[in-house]
């Protein structure tokens, strides 16, 4: 590692505040992926702000229709809540296929989200349920949030408070893993929701997207017949060791379907 300031303010607040004040800092959750990176030195920031002392940050709530999900909530936390079991159970099944038992007990919903892996669980749930995220600044719609690889719609400093999932018992979480990393080659998050079916998909390209032709298709006719004559096309999707794009558009449709047979 390269030589840093370290600082583990109580508040949001003044972790912003210490932000403002830093030549190059950033702020660490569950360092699932900021100390893999410190320690290969590909990063040199002046300051890392730990948030975990922040207890705002932490917990999870049922706020009229919607399960509020604190940012430092861990994906442990997540997947054994039992209000994400009650109202949002494919939510808590997906947090519990996220790594291993390490990284559930250390890596947290607004740190995934922060960072955006490509491969990452939690954006396809996000953009599927219309959920809403909130910072220290504002709240951001999930169709707003993501906008190119490892890049959101956060402003520099910009601080993840929370989650808010609209309360949603119909839905399925279907991943095609790397055995090794349990990130998503690809991810398939179907969801029945008010505003009609959605479909969300992650790890097959460079940021989590939904699928209007699958949607538009199963709030016709919810079945998987009624999108097993759809060709996904495999333009910009990822392309790498684990899997060619051509390879990840078929299995967007495989996972698609076997997202619907789960719900049926």
């Amino acid at each position: 590692m390269y030589k840093f300031n370290f600082a583990s303010p109580a508040t949001i607040d003044d972790a912003a505040a210490q932000f403002e004040a830093s030549d190059d800092a950033t702020y660490i959750s569950g360092g699932m992926t900021l100390v893999p990176t410190l320690k290969q030195r590909l990063a040199m920031p002046s300051d890392v702000i730990d948030l975990s002392k922040i207890a705002s940050l932490k917990g999870i709530s049922l706020d009229g229709d919607m399960v509020k999900i604190g940012a430092m909530t861990t994906h442990a936390q997540i997947a054994s809540d039992g209000l994400v079991v009650a109202n949002i159970p494919a939510l808590a099944e997906l947090a519990g296929g996220i790594g291993d038992a390490s990284v559930r007990n250390r890596g947290t919903i607004g740190g995934s989200l922060a960072n955006s892996d490509p491969a990452a669980d939690y954006p396809a749930a996000v953009l599927a349920l219309g959920a809403e995220i909130h910072t220290n600044k504002r709240t951001i719609a999930a169709a707003d949030y993501f906008v190119e690889l490892f890049e959101t719609a956060l402003d520099e400093g910009e601080i993840i408070t929370s989650i808010s999932f609209p309360v949603c018992k119909v839905a399925n979480y279907q991943k095609f893993s790397n055995p090794a990393s349990r990130y998503a080659i690809a991810g398939v998050f179907i969801a029945k929701t008010s505003a009609g079916v959605r479909v969300a998909v992650t790890g097959a390209g460079p940021y989590a997207f939904r699928q209007n032709e699958m949607e538009a298709a199963l709030d016709g006719d919810f079945s998987a017949k009624s999108i097993d004559g759809i060709t996904v096309s495999d333009d910009g999707l990822n392309e790498d060791i684990h899997a060619s794009a051509s390879y990840r558009a078929n299995l967007i449709k495989v996972l698609a379907i076997r997202a619907v047979e789960a719900i049926s």
